[in-house]
């Protein structure tokens, strides 16, 4: 929950009071007449009012009434290669912070850069998954959404990651696999189809899609700022 600090209350006080004090002279001078009077009127009014305001601000800021607290979670993206998980995570990300959210990113590309080693075996995948997972759970018992946008092809590896976590939310992005080929710039389905790469989910190795995913969305549908609405919008009824 976000509350407000004692030093912002203050520079909102003054913000307000040195609007609200030049408006009462000026009403007090044209009723008047007399800039002494009004000054010392405006004077006043601003040393008490300011007073007041600040003790207003921080009796309301230890009031929870009207105040929802968001609950953090875990946004488990996660689709065919080039259906859109990456780009969904990120606009999604940027929007959270941009709502001054507590909010982490984990994407599948970066963290395997990291760890270039991991492989692409069913068993390597899940142990990948599994591990990055449970470093979101953790993330989100201390306070932070995890925004997460992995493949990760197989449900087993999935209902494992949603049972370490609180607040799971599974956003399968279901963009069809020729639309995916059509999107991929790096040559890589050609590449599966003809045989130099192994392993490859859609193409040799499956993708087991969700089986009842809290959100569903086909990028090839709707634009990344429908589909960041549309997720935030079904986010905000959990």
């Amino acid at each position: 929950m976000i509350k407000e600090s004692r030093s912002r209350s203050i520079v909102k006080a003054l913000s307000w009071r040195f609007i609200a004090t030049v408006t009462t002279a000026a009403l007090v001078y044209i009723f008047t007449k007399r800039w002494d009077f009004a000054a010392y009127v405006g004077g006043f009014e601003a040393t008490l009012k300011l007073l007041l305001f600040y003790g207003h601000e921080r009796v309301w800021n230890k009031i929870n009434y009207g105040r929802k607290e968001y609950e953090p979670r875990v946004l488990w993206f996660t689709g065919l290669s080039g259906s859109g998980k990456s780009t969904l995570a990120e606009a999604v990300f940027k929007r959270m912070k941009s709502q001054n959210m507590k909010v982490e990113e984990l994407d599948g590309d970066i963290i395997r850069n990291i760890f270039p080693k991991t492989g692409f075996s069913k068993e390597e995948r899940n142990r990948h998954v599994r591990r990055v997972g449970f470093l979101a759970s953790k993330l989100e018992e201390n306070g932070v959404t995890v925004i997460a946008s992995f493949i990760s092809p197989y449900r087993e590896s999935r209902d494992f990651v949603r049972s370490q976590c609180r607040n799971f939310v599974e956003i399968h992005v279901s963009t069809p696999l020729e639309v995916c080929e059509q999107r991929d710039v790096k040559g890589l389905y050609a590449k599966a189809r003809a045989g130099e790469i192994t392993q490859f989910t859609g193409i040799d190795d499956p993708y087991e899609e969700p089986l009842k995913p809290e959100i569903k969305i086909d990028t090839s549908k709707h634009s990344v700022e429908e589909s960041v609405d549309i997720i935030m919008k079904e986010i905000r009824k959990m």
